[in-house]
């Protein structure tokens, strides 16, 4: 099965536009100040606006408050919530029944250990969401542009619907998606000329390589 694709960070028309034209399955915007790919409300409700139904949208936060979460339904209206904090699963289920939106729940992971927090969160989000710990030095949650051992992966059940993040570019989407088998990726620096500076040249390479995978998988007999 084609597994999801999230392009994440987006903050222009043009970037935007290239992602949906490729078949992006969710757009993702970040609300976090200390964030290159940093959107306040309003310009993120024109994104999600411009989206259209085309493609799930997906909004990136951290730890938000009542009345940030408020605004996101009330102003932005995306598809998603993606919480990249420290929120217990119990404050994941108070954000998806206020706003009645669907939660996406990132974990990070450098160690086989790490994964054990996702039975938590099995059940109460929606998705689960695994990127890297965020290196030493940085201040970012994730969109920091490294990756964790995805062989730690195959310890998790089968049947457990999540996206890969960290790291994924056009030089590794095919691995990762060979060792760690997820039901959808994750992409934000993979497709960036700069800090959150997006590229289309970049955005079209990593589809093309995509549809490399697809076909190559269909030509298996």
């Amino acid at each position: 099965m084609k597994p999801d694709v999230k392009i994440c960070g987006l903050s222009t028309p043009e970037t935007l536009e290239a992602a949906l034209s490729r078949g992006a399955s969710h757009v993702g915007f970040v609300h976090f100040a200390k964030s290159p790919r940093h959107l306040d409300v309003e310009p993120m409700a024109e994104m999600v606006r411009l989206v259209a139904g085309r493609a799930e949208t997906v909004i990136v936060t951290v730890d938000p408050d009542d009345t940030l979460i408020a605004r996101f339904a009330e102003e932005v209206r995306p598809d998603w919530l993606q919480l990249h904090g420290k929120e217990t699963p119990e404050r994941v289920g108070e954000i998806k029944a206020r706003t009645g939106l669907k939660v996406m729940k990132a974990l990070p992971v450098a160690e086989a250990a790490d994964l054990d927090a996702v039975a938590a969160y099995r059940g109460v989000a929606d998705r689960i969401l695994l990127d890297s710990k965020r290196p030493k030095g940085s201040n970012l949650p994730g969109g920091n542009g490294v990756s964790f051992d995805w062989t730690l992966l195959g310890a998790l059940d089968r049947d457990l619907a999540y996206m890969l993040s960290g790291g994924i570019d056009a030089g590794n989407v095919a691995e990762a998606l060979r060792v760690a088998r997820p039901s959808g990726i994750d992409v934000s620096s993979g497709v960036e000329s700069a800090p959150g500076i997006k590229d289309v040249g970049r955005i079209n390479t990593f589809f093309d390589e995509l549809d490399r995978i697809a076909s190559q998988k269909g030509s298996k007999p």
